[in-house]
């Protein structure tokens, strides 16, 4: 049987010798950015926060960079990277503008999804922010001691509103809290964690929807 790429609208995404990728601008203070990939632009004016749809591309090596919107000198990342076959990836832009980097965040191979479910992992992009521990409002925890740039394994789970804390590691310190996390059956999410902790902008969550991979 072929395998298939399904990206978060169900679409089958992934034909042999190519893959995907998507970008997401997760650095506090750094401007709107153009994304070149061997020199083409693939994003134009990546905001604070915003995400890309998948986009697919060849395998093999290339050089990203990334500069301030329309500007084509002294890129504030310039990095290689060897996109496999077969493979999805949210190449984010973390840390703060004066040590900004690339993160590659691998997109997990799931064989076989519950319908009737929800999976759902914790990435920690919140450069000031030390490790924490994400548990649901009465203290149980969910994922424990994830530091920044770290992601969690997916957990499968009932598909309802969940309200949620994300807590200093260790400690019962709510740092931000999420009373109406809606998830819903089938889908496969990331919780991001990105802005400043007792900073601008701040500490806030983001829920987005990953792709999953089925048989």
């Amino acid at each position: 049987m072929n395998n298939q790429f399904l990206g978060p609208n169900g679409n089958v995404l992934m034909p042999q010798e190519t893959a995907y990728i998507r970008l997401f601008h997760a650095s506090p203070d750094a401007p709107a950015v153009d994304v070149y990939a061997n020199g083409t632009l693939i994003a134009k004016g990546l905001l604070y926060k915003q995400i890309t749809q998948y986009l697919r591309v060849p395998t093999g090596n290339y050089t990203i960079q990334v500069f301030p919107v329309d500007q084509k000198m002294n890129p504030i990342i310039s990095a290689t990277l060897d996109i496999l076959p077969n493979t999805a990836q949210t190449i984010a832009a973390v840390g703060m503008l004066s040590e900004i980097m690339p993160h590659v965040i691998q997109e997990e191979f799931m064989p076989q999804i519950n319908p009737n479910k929800v999976y759902i992992r914790f990435v920690h992009l919140s450069p000031n922010t030390p490790a924490v521990d994400v548990t649901l409002r009465d203290g149980t925890k969910i994922f424990e001691n994830v530091e920044f740039t770290e992601s969690t394994d997916y957990i499968e789970v009932d598909p309802r509103t969940y309200a949620v804390q994300v807590r200093l590691a260790g400690t019962d310190l709510p740092i931000l809290s999420l009373p109406s996390v809606v998830l819903k059956s089938g889908i496969v999410n990331s919780v991001y964690t990105v802005g400043l902790l007792q900073g601008e902008p701040p500490l806030e969550a983001l829920l987005i929807t990953d792709s999953s991979y089925i048989p």
